[in-house]
């Protein structure tokens, strides 16, 4: 009796303890997200803490730059431009996050600028594969004005103008007042990690850094699916904790 009594006593406490695993596991993969008062359920659909290589990106590099895993951390040293796409199409509402850290520690390129970013992009030329002109592309950033994309670039200009845009795919890259921002606020701080937030959600378009609200724009004719992509230049930069987030619909 006494052994059965252990064993019912042992299997209890694996139960409670798989029901505590599972019930913070689930947590952990679902996210409440408020869009303009409103309060959206949202499941995380991917993740990568870079602890496994670059199985899951695409890197378009000028020459003598590099991109790398160390440290288990997406490393980026730049010397002329760099695009660094996530391999997967991410289609209809959907949230982005990650955390990047600004290097400078007298490296070469350790200049605080270019903290920028595309979003569901896609190529005109070839609707149905964005890689398909990825090697003529290289990095360079003007090779980037055919796609149909959102941008926003932190920090621009040697840390002077943050900027977002709404690429057309006419090589167009259209530029609001609203959107030109150049007050102190929205530059860069060397050595600081940096929260990301974008939403992408029925035409509305956001844009966070550590919780401050940059962009709040509504797309009368939005993208609605596409490729994420890191990008910068002449930047050392690290980027870590990425997650893709699916809006639920509200019933």
């Amino acid at each position: 009796m006494k052994r059965n009594k252990q064993h019912i006593n042992t299997s209890r406490v694996i139960v409670v303890m798989l029901t505590v695993w599972l019930f913070y596991s689930c947590k952990s993969f679902n996210k409440s997200i408020e869009i303009k008062g409103e309060i959206y359920a949202s499941t995380l659909i991917f993740r990568d803490d870079f602890d496994a290589g670059l199985a899951n990106w695409k890197i378009e590099q000028m020459p003598n730059g590099t991109t790398s895993i160390k440290n288990g951390k997406l490393e980026i040293n730049d010397v002329s431009g760099c695009t660094v796409w996530l391999d997967k199409k991410l289609e209809g509402s959907i949230v982005i996050e990650y955390d990047v850290f600004l290097i400078q520690n007298g490296g070469t390129h350790d200049r605080v600028s270019d903290l920028n970013c595309f979003w569901m992009a896609t190529d005109p030329e070839n609707p149905e594969n964005l890689f398909a002109n990825s090697a003529s592309r290289g990095g360079k950033f003007s090779n980037y004005d055919a796609l149909q994309l959102y941008y926003m670039g932190v920090g621009g200009n040697n840390n002077k103008t943050t900027r977002f845009r709404r690429y057309v795919g006419t090589g167009e890259r259209p530029l609001l007042a609203e959107h030109n921002l150049s007050d102190a606020k929205y530059m860069l701080t060397l050595n600081k990690t940096y929260h990301i937030k974008i939403v992408a959600h029925n035409g509305v378009i956001q844009y966070y850094r550590d919780n401050d609200l940059f962009v709040d724009f509504q797309d009368a004719i939005p993208y609605t699916s596409g490729y994420f992509g890191f990008r910068t230049v002449k930047n050392h930069m690290t980027i870590d904790n990425f997650k893709v987030y699916q809006i639920k619909k509200n019933n």
